[in-house]
């Protein structure tokens, strides 16, 4: 594959969408055949006449001849054809579907087909703005009138020029036929409602972002690339492989299981939004709703993976989490999701706050990770980066799908949201609640704006929330300002009770990260200067044995508290 560093290809000849293109051009060429095509007449609209025009229900009726298909397949294939701008509609030209009636349609010129690669610049859409202006005398659709404004702002610099095309353009409409003038103007319009359609639907020629690649290209092979075909099969050689039947066995009960919730395989309740212009379906999973449906909450139950991409079932697993006094795994986990998909400006500071929240010595909600984890984590924070708390992470999701997910699954957390959960009933809406749907449907908020709103609901929710510090674990210290004087606290002696509490990180109970970062304790190391300088004076050595002895007995006192705590 080469890369090919010319102008852009605008009619993205190589693309697979232009195989599909020419195949429905031909069948379009085929409908028109005077002999075996489809029926043309013209029709009477209002007070002029629309040569060559055709019914919804003869498509239909063509196409489900033609290809030997039921009435319904016909539809659709007609539908897409108009999608695609072959055929348009006369009268309903906002809604880009073949009815089955006597609705009027009509074969769009090959000058507008989209295999005649002609770039859609924003130039010429703004010269067809200002001609329907003219003509309309400011009288606009509100999505053209934004167009036409923001046009206006974005090509000031040659509106005057645009104006002037415009008026020509209008100027030699005048002159023609009225039928002519109508059948241009239609064609016109349905190739803008195609290439620049209203906001809020689907553009079928919408093939995302354009690139400078031709993948029929030959590319020469080198020898790195046989080198790196070799190593490749060496490894996949070297990997175990799993039997046919449980990899099927396995793709089997995935797809059993999923079933259910495809909108391939299963009907969408109350309806699908792309069908029925309804956005109850919508409404109804939002991402926080306050009362999910019962199919979403059934696919909680699925996996762990499953409960955490699902922000209402987070915020249903935190408050179980609260009730059992560790919601500091959670907490973790979505910190550490925030910094590996958060900006890069943000990332050293969000590092340092997850580890003087989570990982310090003393920290508010301090975390039980091991002490291998734990070295392997604090040595990466000295150069953070993304995916620095990775090991910690992994530790704690697999702490929490082992332990705190199945319990969850019975807890009566979750089964009150599953018996508070609701099923919606199928909506079966007429032909003509669809085309009401249809004139009442209104652009959706941008996902810009929708990204706002859950940042500040995250703001609002980390802004309201209090601290608890009844969630600390036995082996954290409570935050220094958040600490109560409770008087001065004497050492404790030989014979103290193992089961007394002791606050953590103090000498009668060490923290597990030191000990595990720390091979030899403090008083080990007091001990054995002790020793080394008291070998010359007796007196120094008869006082070093008291403190050798006196060291022992705190140390195993240490030890012994240690595993009480």
């Amino acid at each position: 594959m080469t890369i090919r560093n010319v102008l852009r290809d605008h009619g993205q000849r190589y693309r697979p969408r232009m195989a599909c293109l020419k195949k429905a051009e031909k069948v379009v060429l085929e409908m028109q055949d005077p002999a075996t095509g489809v029926k043309l007449q013209p029709q009477r609209l209002v007070i002029t006449t629309i040569p060559h025009a055709i019914t919804g229900e003869d498509i239909v009726a063509w196409l489900a001849d033609r290809f030997q298909i039921d009435a319904q397949e016909a539809r659709s294939f007609g539908s897409m054809l108009v999608a695609l701008g072959y055929i348009y509609p006369i009268q309903d030209h906002k809604r880009l579907v073949v009815k089955p009636d006597a609705s009027l349609y009509r074969f769009q010129t090959p000058y507008f087909w989209p295999t005649q690669q002609w770039p859609v610049e924003d130039t010429d859409y703004a010269i067809y703005l200002a001609k329907r202006n003219i003509r309309k005398k400011g009288i606009l659709e509100l999505h053209e009138q934004e167009q036409y404004n923001r046009l206006h702002k974005w090509m000031n610099h040659k509106w005057d020029f645009i104006v002037m095309q415009a008026k020509e353009q209008y100027r030699a409409a005048k002159e023609r036929k009225k039928p002519d003038r109508v059948v241009f103007d239609c064609q016109e319009r349905a190739y803008w409602v195609v290439h620049r359609p209203p906001p809020g639907t689907v553009s079928a020629m919408d093939y995302g972002l354009e690139r400078l690649i031709d993948p029929n290209a030959h590319e020469a092979k080198t020898p790195d690339d046989y080198e790196r075909i070799m190593i490749f099969t060496q490894q996949s050689i070297m990997r175990p492989r799993v039997k046919s039947s449980v990899s099927i066995g396995a793709l089997v009960k995935y797809c059993a299981t999923y079933k259910g919730h495809d909108p391939f395989l299963s009907k969408c309740l109350p309806s699908n939004p792309w069908l029925t212009d309804d956005v109850t379906y919508w409404a109804l999973n939002m991402p926080n709703v306050e009362i999910p449906t019962k199919m979403r909450v059934e696919r909680w139950t699925f996996s762990f993976g499953e409960l955490l991409s699902d922000p209402r079932g987070r915020d249903d697993f935190r408050l179980f989490l609260k009730k059992e006094f560790s919601g500091e795994n959670l907490a973790f986990w979505e910190g550490c999701e925030d910094l590996k998909w958060g900006t890069a400006a943000t990332m050293k500071e969000k590092a340092e706050q997850i580890y003087k929240t989570f990982l310090a010595r003393g920290a508010p909600r301090w975390i039980n990770i091991d002490g291998k984890t734990m070295e392997i984590t604090v040595k990466g924070l000295k150069h953070p980066h993304r995916y620095v708390l990775d090991a910690a992470q992994t530790h704690i999701y697999m702490l929490m799908k082992k332990d705190s997910y199945g319990r969850y699954l019975k807890s009566p957390v979750f089964k009150e949201t599953m018996k508070k959960a609701v099923c919606p009933e199928e909506h079966k809406f007429s032909d003509s609640q669809l085309e009401q749907n249809a004139r009442n449907r209104r652009p959706s908020l941008s996902p810009i704006i929708i990204r706002q709103q859950e940042q500040e609901q995250k703001a609002k929710m980390a802004a309201s929330a209090p601290v608890d510090i009844t969630q600390l674990c036995r082996f954290t210290t409570p935050v220094p300002h958040l600490a109560v004087y409770s008087g001065i606290t004497d050492p404790p002696s030989a014979n103290a009770s193992p089961s007394l509490p002791f606050l953590a990180h103090t000498p009668a109970c060490p923290s597990p990260i030191s000990v595990a970062l720390d091979s030899t304790s403090a008083s080990e190391r007091r001990a054995e200067a002790s020793e080394g300088e008291s070998e010359g004076n007796p007196e120094a050595r008869a006082s070093a044995g008291g403190i050798v002895s006196k060291s022992r007995v705190a140390l195993s006192l240490r030890r012994l508290l240690k595993r009480g705590c």
